[in-house]
């Protein structure tokens, strides 16, 4: 099983990978909105179809895994997990690509006051993002646990941040256009904070053998 143990490692890498490039796109995303800066958010659209073929990969080489070495108990939950992982850490992508669109939309029209709190919202999903992907890689269920709490703080920055734009459309409407593309950034945040909890809880899954989607144990300690 020596080949297997080398050809899993080298699927972690990749896994690793891509969470480097969908995290600095998040980044890149978010400054391109605080910044203003159009090479920002024009480089996150440009690396999307990278995201997109390593995606395609590591699906590749953990189906391969699967069907040559046909593992059994945490070895195969594990090839499942990064399978799972693979898809969230793709679509963080898609949401990180989106942002950087609706940044580019209003590129050229003064930020609403709100704008200061999506770099906070921003900083808790790439934090949960980065944890979620050490946990995995250290088998560590107390960081992956870590990660399910922090969610509560992302959507409750959400939330707030939704009512103080609604409040800035009705107090002046000719912001409104640009009130809206922050709602629409903030809820891609907070998405990529849900994708992060994904990813958790396929490490809980791994670790402890247990299930915690949907459960009251994701507010527990495990």
């Amino acid at each position: 099983m020596r080949q297997f143990a080398i050809e899993l490692e080298e699927l972690n890498r990749k896994l690793l990978q891509m969470g480097r490039l969908v995290g600095s796109a998040i980044d890149c995303a978010v400054r391109s909105l605080v910044e203003q800066n159009v090479d920002l958010a024009e480089a996150v659209i440009r690396g999307e179809p990278t995201v997109n073929g390593l995606e395609m990969e590591i699906d590749g080489l953990a189906t391969r895994l699967i069907a040559l070495y046909q593992p059994v108990a945490r070895d195969l939950r594990l090839l499942t997990a990064a399978i799972k992982l693979n898809t969230n850490l793709e679509r963080i992508g898609d949401l990180a690509m989106h942002i950087a669109e609706r940044s580019l939309a209003i590129m050229n029209d003064p930020l609403v006051e709100s704008t200061t709190d999506i770099p906070k919202i921003a900083s808790l999903a790439q934090s949960m993002l980065l944890n979620c992907l050490d946990a995995f890689v250290k088998g560590d269920a107390e960081l992956a646990h870590s990660v399910l709490l922090a969610d509560d703080q992302v959507d409750q920055l959400r939330d707030q941040i939704h009512v103080e734009l609604m409040d800035i459309m009705r107090r002046d409407p000719t912001q409104s256009r640009v009130a809206l593309d922050l709602l629409f950034i903030a809820r891609n945040l907070e998405r990529i904070g849900d994708h992060a909890t994904n990813i958790a809880e396929e490490v809980l899954f791994v670790v402890k053998g247990i299930d915690v989607r949907h459960h009251s144990q994701r507010n527990d300690n495990t």
